[in-house]
C-alpha cells in the first residue's frame, strides 16, 4: 500500500481575469508546498469564470494555447508535487467549450484529462442556470494513476451521480475529486452530505476544492473545500475565504473501511421495475 501523503485544497475566487487568477492561485499552491502538500488541487473553473442571464460563461482557451497549463507545469517542476486542476474553460475544434480537469505530475506533464460528463441544468431560488447551454458534456469516466493510487475524477453537479463514483472505485479509484463551484444555495443544503456520501458509499477519500465568493454576472459559490476519510469523517474544511486546507491521506485507509464494511463486494444485478399498472380496474 502506496505511503502516508498531504493532500492541500486551493479555495481561490475567480474573476473573468485569467493572469489575476494564475497569480493567485499559484502564491497559494506554493502556500501549499511549504506546508508539505505532495497533491494540490484547485477548484472548478478556478482559473476564470462569469455569468450572464444563468449562462456560464468561464475564461476559455484552445488547450494548446491555455496559459494556464504552462503556468502549473513549471510549478509542479520547481516544486515536485502533483496537481489536479479542478477545470479550465477548453475551445475544442467545433468551438464548443469543456469543463476540462487534468492532472499533471511532479515533472510537469499532463497524465490524465476528463471532461465534465453532468451539466447543471437547474432551476433555482435565483433563477434557472443552464450550463449545457455553452458547455459540451463529456462521455467517459477517467481514474489517473498516482504514486499512491488511483484518483478518480469528477467536477461539481457529477457529485450527485452515484453510479459515476461506482464506476471510478470499481475502476481503481481510492481517491475521489470533486472540485467545484457550487452554488451557495445548493451548497448550505448539499455539499456536505453529498461529498461524506460519496467516500462512505466506496471507501474512497473525497478530495473537494470548492470556490468562493460572489461570481462576476451573478450567483455565488458555497466555498467550504473539503477533504473527506474513507469512513466519512471530514478531516478539512476551508470555511468561508480565500486560502488553503490540508489534511494527511493515507491510503490504507480505504482497504480498511472495505474491509470493514465490503459494500464494493455485494452489488447485485436489479432486474429492471414491472412498469406500475395504471389503468382503472
Amino acid at each position: 500500500m502506496s505511503k502516508k501523503f498531504v493532500a492541500a485544497c486551493i479555495q481561490n475566487n475567480a474573476t473573468p481575469d485569467v493572469d489575476f487568477n494564475i497569480e493567485v492561485s499559484l502564491r497559494l499552491a506554493r502556500d501549499a508546498a511549504d506546508a508539505g502538500a505532495e497533491l494540490i488541487c484547485t477548484p472548478e473553473y478556478f482559473s476564470g469564470l462569469r455569468t450572464e442571464d444563468g449562462l456560464f460563461l468561464p475564461t476559455a482557451f484552445p488547450e494548446a494555447e491555455h496559459p494556464v497549463l504552462p503556468a502549473f507545469a513549471r510549478a509542479a517542476r520547481d516544486r515536485k508535487v502533483w496537481f489536479l486542476l479542478g477545470s479550465l474553460g477548453v475551445v475544442n475544434s467545433d468551438g464548443r467549450i469543456s469543463n476540462r480537469a487534468y492532472v499533471i505530475d511532479s515533472d510537469g506533464g499532463i497524465v490524465a484529462r476528463y471532461d465534465k460528463i453532468h451539466l447543471f441544468d437547474a432551476v433555482l431560488a435565483s433563477g434557472p442556470v443552464a450550463e449545457s447551454a455553452t458547455i459540451a458534456p463529456g462521455d467517459r469516466s477517467v481514474v489517473a494513476l498516482t504514486p499512491w493510487g488511483g484518483l478518480g475524477l469528477s467536477i461539481c453537479y457529477d457529485l450527485r451521480f452515484a453510479p459515476l463514483y461506482r464506476q471510478l472505485a470499481r475502476n481503481g479509484a481510492i481517491l475521489l475529486a470533486a472540485p467545484a463551484a457550487f452554488t451557495r444555495e445548493t451548497g448550505k443544503a448539499h455539499w456536505h452530505v453529498l461529498n461524506r456520501a460519496r467516500a462512505i458509499e466506496h471507501g474512497c477519500y473525497m478530495i473537494s476544492p470548492c470556490q468562493y465568493g460572489d461570481v462576476e454576472g451573478g450567483g455565488a459559490c458555497f466555498a467550504h473545500s473539503l477533504i473527506v476519510d474513507p469512513w466519512g469523517a471530514v478531516l478539512a474544511d476551508g470555511g468561508e475565504g480565500e486560502g488553503i486546507v490540508l489534511a494527511e491521506i493515507d491510503p490504507s485507509k480505504a482497504a480498511e473501511a472495505r474491509r470493514k464494511i465490503p459494500a464494493l463486494d455485494h452489488d447485485r444485478p436489479i432486474s429492471p421495475m414491472t412498469p406500475l399498472d395504471t389503468a382503472a380496474e
